[in-house]
């Protein structure tokens, strides 16, 4: 249950990053996503942390965020799909892969 509380909370928090991109473009909507996103994206993380370590359960919801958010910009938004942006995305990954290996 804490893990997919954890991975949920990862989701919900790249949703909040979406209502802030809207807000940032001046759709009010975004407001609902940031209160929903990172409401459910926080109340997950707690769920998670009561049972998960706080370093690895901070690690994975921070990378998911991360990885997320720069992926939806990629396609939604025309960012760069540069190869070294690629490259460090997957090392966020493989960072994270590597600290729940070693907790």
């Amino acid at each position: 249950m804490a893990w997919i509380a954890l991975i949920s909370a990862g989701i919900f928090e790249v949703f909040g990053v979406m209502g802030l991109n809207m807000m940032a473009r001046r759709n009010m909507k975004g407001l609902i996503w940031i209160i929903l996103g990172f409401g459910c994206s926080f109340t997950l993380l707690k769920i998670a942390m009561e049972t998960l370590p706080l370093g690895m359960s901070y690690a994975i919801w921070t990378g998911i965020g991360t990885v997320g958010a720069a992926l939806i910009g990629m396609v939604f938004y025309g960012e760069s799909k540069s190869a070294i942006r690629l490259f460090f995305m997957t090392l966020i990954v493989v960072s994270v892969i590597g600290l729940k290996l070693v907790v």
